[in-house]
Parts: C-alpha cells; structure tokens; sequence
C-alpha cells in the first residue's frame, strides 16, 4: 500500500523545484510588504482626517487669522497647518514696512499654498504604487511559477513512465500553490489601491477646498 502523500502548504512548498519556491517567496513577501503599506496608509489617512477636522473647526471659530497662526507656528506637524502657515507667510512676506502690499500678493499666495498641497499629496500618496504594482504583476508571477511546475511535474512523469493520479496530483498541487499565492497577493492589493486612492483624493480634494477658502478671505482683506 502507497503511503499517503502530504498535501499541505509546506509539504507542497518543500517539494517544489527551486525555481517555484523563489516565486513562492516571492510572492509572500510582495503580500506582506502589500499589507504594510496598507495598514500604514489607513491609519495615515485617519490621522489625516482628524487633523484636518480638528484644525477646520479652529480655523472657522472666528479667531484671527494672525492669532492663529502665532499659536501654529511656522513648522507645524498637521498637514492642514502646513498647508495654512505656507499661505499666512507669504501673507506676511508681501507686506512692506510701510504696511503696504507688494503687487500680486495674491498669486503668491496661491503659488504657496499649491507647493505646500503638492507635497502633502505626494506623501499621502506614496506607496501606493506599491499597491498598484503588486496587483497588476502578482498574478502573472504565480502564473509563472505555476507553469515552470507543471512543465517539470510532466518531465517527472515522463521519466517514470507512470500516469497515475497519486504520481500526477502532488505535482501539479505544487504549481497551482504559486497561482494561488499569486492571487492571495494581488486581490487585497487591487482592492485595497482603489479605496486608498479614492481616500487620498478626498483628503486632498479637502486641501485644495480649503486652500481655495483661505484665499477668498486674504483676497477680501486686500480689497478692503
């Protein structure tokens, strides 16, 4: 009697050629760098979120705009106070020791806070390339390991000359483990890029908002 072949994950692993394991790993490792990037980006985007809830309130609480920006300070640590304490000095850079304005101080302002959003953007949206690469590669990797398995499973059998399901099955078990793994990394990735994404876009649509809010009210206190 045949003793019964081990079908689970590491036996599948360990019997597998040198070539699928490296995919195997592979893989692994893309879904727990996926992961990271992942539970990094949503605890990021949440703090990101009551910190911009936090500073709207106090911005809109009808304190001055100076007085506000004194507590700030011109290095702080919330993007929404970066974002405004990039606008509220080059307020106070346009104007001259006479009290005047320099000319254009509008645009400048803008131009200040658009750098200033640019780079919060570029930080809330790094690593999600990661997410978009794993997903779109992952599973043409395991298709790749599951191939190079199956090709060496049936040299196998050509080489004992023998069709029988029990000589068949572990080979073949081996190289669609890849293609599952494949999958395994890629879903969450797909899944996980296109609501981060989504998130990120409305933190920064946010920005842009209230970019656009602050620049209304300097623009008024210039006409005044």
């Amino acid at each position: 009697m045949e003793a019964a072949v081990d079908f689970s994950m590491w036996a599948l692993f360990a019997r597998a050629t040198l070539t699928v394991k490296l995919v195997m790993l592979l893989l692994v490792a893309s879904s727990f760098w996926s992961w990271s990037v992942i539970i990094q980006k949503i605890i990021s985007y949440r703090a990101a979120r009551a910190e911009a809830a936090q500073f709207d309130r106090a911005f809109w609480s009808g304190e001055p705009l100076d007085g506000l920006f004194d507590q700030i300070g011109t290095t702080p640590k919330g993007r929404s106070e970066r974002i405004f304490a990039a606008g509220m000095m080059e307020w106070r850079r346009s104007h001259r020791q006479d009290g005047g304005l320099i000319a254009n101080a509008t645009s400048r302002i803008d131009r200040s806070m658009d750098v200033a959003i640019a780079k919060e953007a570029e930080d809330l949206q790094r690593g999600l390339p990661v997410l978009a690469t794993v997903g779109s590669t992952a599973p043409f990797v395991g298709l790749f390991g599951t191939v190079w398995g199956i090709m060496n499973a049936f040299i196998e059998i050509a080489a004992q000359q023998n069709t029988n399901l029990a000589v068949v099955a572990p080979g073949i078990a081996e190289a669609l483990l890849a293609t599952g793994l494949g999958l395994l990394a890629a879903i969450p990735a797909v899944i996980f890029y296109n609501k981060l994404s989504s998130d990120s876009d409305r933190i920064i649509a946010g920005y842009e908002a209230f970019a656009d809010e602050f620049a209304t009210i300097l623009s008024r206190q210039l006409d005044s």
